[in-house]
């Protein structure tokens, strides 16, 4: 542990409290603002579906690191089931360092805290997705022993979006 990790703490995120899930909201929006997220803030419908549903979804959880008393990080990660395994994983769905906090550790800390929690929970398997040009992200993950795979196992990460699957029946738009 170097020594500027020493003051960054990490602790799984309350959302059934308000305070922390305007935390959560916070990182959330400034992770969606970078280059890496979708470069432009949440939309004001996504904040209030991501307040109501995050404290409802049963596999979820969210670690947070904090320094001098700030939240520095988050990792936003789901617990699902590895069908080879035989037992669960954890995806790390979201994980994002404030640009300020960037170089201190923190994502390393974060990483440790989400193993700590899926062994906790019994998986054999972490599981993340990084951009083909995040390659900050990837060394950070190659040294934390992450890889792409085998090269008969290597991945690409594809989706297809479901228009108007998610509205707010509440928002005008």
């Amino acid at each position: 542990m170097t020594s500027t990790e020493e003051n960054i703490a990490t602790r799984l995120a309350r959302l059934h409290d308000a305070a922390d899930l305007d935390v959560v909201l916070e990182l959330l929006d400034m992770y969606a603002r970078e280059p890496m997220g979708q470069g432009r803030p949440l939309d004001d419908a996504v904040r209030r579906r991501l307040a109501r549903d995050l404290p409802q979804l049963p596999h979820l959880f969210v670690v947070l690191a904090e320094a001098d008393e700030r939240a520095v990080g988050i990792a936003v990660c789901f617990e699902t089931y590895s069908t080879f395994l035989g037992q669960p994983l954890v995806n790390i769905h979201d994980l994002a360092v404030v640009p300020d906090a960037r170089g201190r550790g923190v994502g390393r800390r974060l990483i440790d805290a989400v193993e700590a929690e899926a062994r906790r929970r019994g998986c054999g398997r972490i599981t993340l997705e990084v951009r083909s040009d995040n390659l900050g992200a990837q060394q950070l993950y190659r040294r934390l022993g992450f890889s792409s795979g085998e090269a008969s196992w290597s991945t690409e990460f594809w989706t297809r979006p479901l228009h108007n699957a998610c509205s707010d029946t509440n928002d005008p738009s």
